[in-house]
């Protein structure tokens, strides 16, 4: 692990109880940089250039923290749409973005086939928004429909009305977590092929459909949710860091991040 500074990040205080990754606090890099330890949690952000609105970086940063503060060793890695994936990386995201880029960098990604690669050795992806409608077979943009990816059998097309406000869910029950809550943001409606099981079940606002938010396949969770989502969803951060590293998480202090939820989820009940 490098000891030099990290870019946009602050180190965290220790808490007591963990012992640090490194006094630095997690490393960041871009995708041509040298590797850092082999033992590190990789957290790749894919196409930050062209899907990056809403903060969605901020789902890296959050998995970096939570991360850190446990021990694990955490390395970051930003990926432009013009540079080839990285094969080494534990999780993926892809944030929202709008038509124009969304298009490209499906183009982009579809011929580095990097991400595709990645999922089939059993890599753990989030993807929000625009990168959850294009890691399904097609979606329309700029009113033209235009190729996925294909990694899962989603369609999405264009809703009646545009999707704007709270969004709130019950996850599958599988998957233990707590109401889901996120700012959606989108004209999309996303139908899932057989096989293929929702998020979450939606209590407030739109989502995929009306009924159902998102997907979960296997290690892959999409979702039209904002704010990003891993600040709102703390146990839903943790459920992919622990897809990733193979082993159930320790609990932390969430006593910041159980405010935010609790003021937004009060925002929508009321």
């Amino acid at each position: 692990m490098s000891t030099e500074p990290t870019s946009g990040y602050a180190p965290p205080p220790e808490p007591s109880g963990f012992a640090p990754a490194s006094r630095s606090g997690p490393r960041h890099r871009a995708a041509g940089d040298d590797p850092a330890s082999e033992s590190a949690l990789r957290i790749v952000w894919l196409c930050p250039d062209l899907l990056s609105t809403y903060g969605d970086r901020g789902n890296m940063l959050i998995l970096a923290r939570r991360a850190y503060v446990r021990g694990i060793p955490v390395e970051t890695i930003e990926v432009r749409s013009d540079e080839p994936v990285p094969q080494e990386g534990d999780i993926y995201l892809l944030g929202g973005g709008e038509d124009g880029p969304q298009a490209l960098a499906a183009q982009r990604l579809n011929a580095n086939q990097g991400l595709h690669r990645a999922v089939a050795r059993g890599a753990t992806a989030l993807v929000v928004c625009a990168g959850y409608q294009l890691i399904g077979t097609s979606f329309f943009a700029k009113g033209a429909k235009c190729a996925g990816l294909g990694i899962l059998d989603i369609t999405s097309d264009r809703g009646a009305t545009r999707a704007v406000g709270e969004l709130a869910s019950e996850a599958d029950p599988a998957l233990n977590l707590p109401t889901l809550t996120g700012f959606e943001n989108h004209g999309g409606r996303t139908h899932l092929g057989p096989g293929l099981t929702p998020l979450a079940r939606v209590t407030t606002g739109v989502g995929n459909d009306g009924a159902t938010e998102g997907v979960w396949h296997g290690k892959i969770i999409g979702t039209y949710m904002h704010g990003p989502v891993l600040a709102r969803n703390p146990a839903l951060a943790d459920l992919l860091i622990s897809w990733a590293i193979g082993s159930p998480v320790a609990p932390i202090d969430d006593t910041w991040p159980n405010r935010l939820r609790a003021e937004r989820l009060a925002a929508i009940r009321g």
